[in-house]
């Protein structure tokens, strides 16, 4: 036995001659860690759990069989629906274990229910029970002597849930029990709490000295048990319900949302797209989207992300949603420099990056679409963004320096996206607005942070942009080295981070001219850096020293950032 690592096609690719085209692939009972768009599923899982039948007036417990089929709403079977196992043959029935003289069987035995999508709502199992003779002539004339059904569609159009389902027991003539008249307006599953009728309609009476459990896993990238995202997903249906069912996405549990996020993802931009003259939806289809990246944000379901990268690659196709994406945050970003408190504000601001390349990608598509158009309004509509975000930054209210922080933090990552679609430059003169905007003696360390992402990014590589945004750190670290000895050890820490992550950039021969920038930080930080060095001393945490070697300073202590003459 030997364990192959991979999915399936890497598998296939790695080893050949142990997995073809020919091998059959068993899929997980249940769903994957990540379920990538477009992986289409629709299967579900029965396990005949257990049951309780009274002998009524025979001297001994029955044999009991139980037989179940899948049936349309005519009652005819649906052929090739049942599943034992990966490679076998599909069956039009599932006969279970006799087991001899048993009140109570109990079966677990599991196997899987597949039909088409389109089938769904028209299908129902029914599961036919009797009693099997030892004796071949006895049992030929052996006949169905009560069934059960259950629908796989509820009425209000999600599909069966998960777990156990105590299904009502009808007993009648064998015939009856074939004709979906005689049963299908009934009720299927026994109520928590709730007494069974003895009464007798369509010549089938419930057999209360008899139950049946059953128990179902649906694995279905299309058929939700949420009510409330089946809402969402078929807006359409009900259109004057659609404001309720977005307000009502953000109290549906999360696993349920991101199972079927390719198709919520869909239907919030179809939604944009098809109210793009108003903007009735778009504060709530933005806070739903924002809602759904703060989840794969979560821990829970963080290797979710590939599954939105991949969908905003392949699948994301709303040419108009960039306007109203930036209409709506700038919206946010205004208000929020007033003061005003929402939670949300700050749920937006830790989305950013996903944001933007909802924006860029719609951007993209626009502009392929129609050549370009709109380059200059899509433009001026960032600079005024970046304008309300620098607004944010100035505000001198409470409420609003946490609201600065994540800013500071969560802006650098949106960068490797605009630049695809903005020019560079401008993106750098924007970014040196953005922290020039900062009051000097404000969010210092977060500042230093942020601009360490900055320099870890392709815009710091280019020399053009490093014109514009090294002079500002450069005065950023000048202030901050002077009290590198005195300051908190995580504050001189990121000072010497940035220095060194700068001097790292310009070493690399891929970069531009560097001269210039190596003596503007010579000629702005030399003389600060060596005034501090004494001050601080050779024993000091940052102070490298070795025998022989020049003196240097490190964020680590073994990483060093400027070599200095003794």
């Amino acid at each position: 036995m030997k364990a192959l690592v991979g999915d399936i096609v890497q598998i296939r690719k790695e080893y050949p001659h142990l997995v073809d085209r020919s091998t059959v692939v068993a899929r997980k009972l249940g769903f994957p860690e990540i379920i990538m768009p477009g992986d289409i599923r629709n299967d579900i899982y029965l396990t005949l759990w257990t049951g309780d039948f009274d002998k009524y007036n025979k001297t001994s417990q029955k044999n009991m069989e139980v037989i179940m089929m899948v049936c349309d709403e005519e009652g005819k079977a649906v052929p090739n629906s049942i599943c034992l196992g990966a490679g076998d043959r599909p069956l039009n029935e599932y006969r279970s274990v006799i087991y001899y003289q048993v009140k109570q069987p109990r079966w677990m035995e599991t196997f899987k229910v597949a039909i088409p999508l389109e089938e769904m709502h028209r299908s129902h199992l029914r599961f036919m029970f009797r009693h099997r003779s030892s004796q071949e002539s006895k049992d030929k004339s052996e006949k169905n002597f009560s069934m059960a059904f259950v629908r796989l569609m509820k009425p209000d159009g999600t599909v069966l849930q998960d777990g156990l389902h105590d299904l009502v027991v009808f007993k009648g003539d064998s015939k009856r029990m074939e004709d979906v008249n005689s049963y299908l307006s009934q009720p299927s599953t026994v109520q928590k709490g709730g007494t069974l009728s003895r009464s007798s309609v369509g010549g089938l009476s419930v057999s209360s000295r008899d139950s049946f459990t059953i128990s179902t896993l649906v694995c279905s990238t299309k058929l939700t048990q949420n009510v409330g995202l089946l809402g969402l997903m078929k807006w359409r249906t009900r259109p004057e319900l659609l404001k309720e069912n977005l307000e009502k996405l953000k109290i549906i549990d999360g696993e349920e949302v991101v199972k079927f996020l390719q198709d919520t993802l869909d239907a919030l931009f179809t939604i944009m797209m098809e109210h793009s003259q108003t903007d009735d939806y778009d504060i709530l289809v933005f806070d739903a989207l924002i809602y759904i990246i703060g989840l794969i944000a979560d821990r829970k379901f963080q290797h979710f992300n590939t599954v939105l990268e991949a969908y905003i690659k392949q699948h994301f196709s709303a040419t108009l949603a960039y306007k109203k994406l930036m209409s709506v945050l700038k919206r946010y970003l205004d208000v929020s420099s007033r003061g005003e408190q929402c939670e949300n504000y700050l749920r937006t601001l830790k989305a950013l990056e996903y944001i933007f390349k909802f924006i860029v990608r719609s951007r993209m598509l626009y502009s392929q679409l129609y050549e370009g158009k709109e380059q200059k309004e899509f433009e001026e509509s960032l600079r005024r963004l970046f304008e309300s975000i620098n607004k944010l930054m100035t505000s001198d209210f409470n409420t609003t320096v946490l609201l600065q922080v994540a800013a500071l933090k969560y802006l650098p990552a949106v960068l490797q996206d605009v630049e695809t679609v903005f020019d560079a430059k401008l993106l750098s003169q924007l970014l040196y607005e953005f922290y020039t905007c900062i009051p000097p003696d404000k969010l210092q360390k977060q500042k230093v942070a942020s601009m360490t992402e900055i320099v870890s990014s392709k815009l710091f590589q280019k020399q053009e942009c490093r014109d514009i945004l090294l002079p500002m750190m450069l005065r950023e670290l000048s202030e901050a080295l002077k009290n590198l000895g005195q300051g908190p050890h995580d504050d001189r820490s990121n000072s010497v981070e940035l220095l060194n992550n700068i001097l790292e950039v310009l070493s690399r021969d891929n970069v531009g001219e560097t001269f210039q920038h190596i003596q503007d930080i010579v000629v702005s930080l030399l003389r600060t850096i060596n005034r501090t060095v004494i001050t601080m001393g050779r024993e000091h945490a940052l102070i490298v020293s070795k025998p022989n070697e020049p003196l240097s300073i490190s964020p680590t202590g073994d990483q060093p950032t400027l070599l200095l003459e003794r």
